[in-house]
């Protein structure tokens, strides 16, 4: 390459960059210009997808677009934790902004009806401080229920204790729902003032609502209706989803002494297993 050829080069390349130059200070330039008169760009939350009215919100269906600040309004979702896990009041199209104004925090206005999975049903039994673990449950937990019932029949009547259903999901207690924030609003007496009371502690609850299969649900109606008082509540860890069947509790197997029930003619439907079952994934695991 000769000396004519170099400087050519060099005198393209200086063009090429004072021309970009040129252009980005321009560019900036008219950035600044649309920024003075639409404001600079902010983020907003969009939907996804169709948004199906009195859907409860999760971040899959949402997504985030740059606007113009001057068409960002004051009811703008700008965050998935404003929106997320709130219950749509109206229908939303994919690529919607989301308002703040179009959604409903889940409680009593909403219902719990699209919180229960597809194939499960809610039902509400009554619980008190000693059937209830002190009322220390709260929505989301997972419990075990336990049942004292009277089986056999005349003389031979004896009271045994068996795990009747493990591993269910809380969905309220009281009017608590999951997802729901925990606080509620009432008038005072005189009618004048507003008192917030925190749900987080709250005990004066006395149902709590569960989500079981069709047939626990009509089980757990049978018992309520029959013997309330007799079906206590059993805390899990939520991390703890083992099933595990075991033999019922009587007076001989609490106290360890054989005979101090007369033998029965009936058995008991809820003492029929010597050896504790393991479920895994649904499938009974033989005992070691």
């Amino acid at each position: 390459m000769n000396n004519n050829e170099t400087r050519t080069l060099w005198i393209s390349l200086a063009a090429g960059i004072f021309a970009a130059m040129l252009f980005y200070g321009y560019s900036q330039e008219k950035q600044k210009e649309l920024n003075e008169k639409f404001g600079a760009m902010k983020r907003v939350v969009i939907a996804a997808r169709d948004i199906a009215e009195m859907e409860t919100i999760d971040d899959t269906m949402l997504e985030t677009r740059s606007v113009p600040g001057e068409y960002v309004g004051p009811s703008f979702a700008t965050d998935f934790d404003t929106v997320v896990g709130q219950v749509a009041a109206a229908p939303i199209k994919k690529g919607e902004q989301i308002l703040t104004t179009k959604l409903l925090t889940p409680g009593p206005d909403t219902g719990i009806a699209l919180q229960v999975a597809p194939g499960k049903r809610a039902v509400t039994i009554p619980v008190d401080e000693v059937r209830g673990i002190a009322k220390l449950i709260r929505p989301g937990d997972r419990i075990d229920l336990v049942a004292a019932l009277d089986v056999g029949k005349g003389v031979n009547t004896r009271r045994e204790v068996s795990y009747l259903m493990q591993d269910i999901p809380v969905l309220a207690t009281g009017i608590n729902v999951v997802n729901n924030i925990p606080r509620t609003f009432e008038v005072d007496p005189s009618g004048k003032n507003i008192i917030q009371s925190n749900l987080s502690g709250d005990t004066k609850f006395t149902t709590v609502t569960l989500e079981v299969d069709p047939k626990q649900a009509q089980d757990l109606v049978y018992l309520t209706s029959t013997q309330p008082g007799n079906l206590f509540m059993v805390l899990r860890n939520p991390n703890d989803r083992a099933q595990v069947r075991y033999p019922a509790s009587n007076m001989e197997t609490v106290s360890g002494i054989p005979g101090l029930i007369s033998n029965s003619t009936t058995p008991s439907p809820l003492s029929n297993i010597e050896n504790p079952v393991k479920y895994q994934n649904g499938k009974a695991v033989p005992s070691q």
